[in-house]
C-alpha cells in the first residue's frame, strides 16, 4: 500500500469515528435536553440552599441562637445588622428553593440566590470560590434559560 492510500484509509477511519461520535452526541442532546437539565439544576441547587437553611432553625422556622451568633461572628456583613441578615438569609434559604423546585418565578428566585452566592463569596468565604462557582453556573443556567416545561412557570406562561 502506498503512502496516499494509507492516508486515505486513515482519513476514512477518522471520518467514520467522528461520524459515530457525532451520532452519539446528537442522541445525547435529544435525550438530555433543556427540560431535563433545568429540572436537575433546579432540584440540585434548591437542595443545597434548603438544607443550609434547615441548619439555621429549630422546628419550622424558629431561628436558633447559634444562627444569630454565626451572623454576629463568622457571617458578618457590612451595612446590615446580624439579626436582620440572619432572618433574611434563613427565610430566603427556605422560600427560594421551594420556588425553584416548583419552577415558580424561577428566573427571579435563581437571581436572588445568585446574589446570595456572590455575597457569601465576597464577604464570608472568599476562598470557597470553586464551590460558589459551581452554584453560580447552575443559577446562571436557570436565569438564562428558565425553568423548562416541567414547571409552574410554563403552566402559568410566566417564562
Amino acid at each position: 500500500m502506498n503512502h496516499s492510500a494509507t492516508m486515505s484509509t486513515a482519513a476514512v477511519s477518522g471520518n467514520s469515528l467522528r461520524a459515530r461520535w457525532n451520532l452519539v452526541a446528537s442522541n445525547l442532546s435529544r435525550w438530555i435536553g433543556h427540560d431535563v437539565l433545568a429540572l436537575a439544576s433546579r432540584i440540585s441547587i434548591a437542595a443545597i440552599f434548603f438544607l443550609s437553611g434547615r441548619t439555621k432553625v429549630d422546628g419550622l422556622l424558629t431561628i436558633t441562637d447559634g444562627t444569630y451568633e454565626l451572623f454576629r461572628s463568622e457571617y458578618k456583613l457590612p451595612l446590615m445588622p446580624p439579626e436582620i441578615a440572619a432572618h433574611l438569609a434563613t427565610y430566603a434559604e427556605h422560600l427560594l428553593p421551594v420556588l425553584l423546585v416548583l419552577g415558580l418565578f424561577t428566573r427571579l428566585s435563581a437571581l436572588a440566590l445568585l446574589a446570595m452566592t456572590v455575597t457569601i463569596q465576597v464577604f464570608v468565604y472568599p476562598d470557597a470560590w470553586p464551590t460558589h462557582l459551581s452554584w453560580a453556573a447552575l443559577l446562571l443556567y436557570l436565569i438564562g434559560r428558565g425553568a423548562g416545561v416541567l414547571s409552574f412557570d410554563k403552566f402559568l406562561k410566566l417564562a
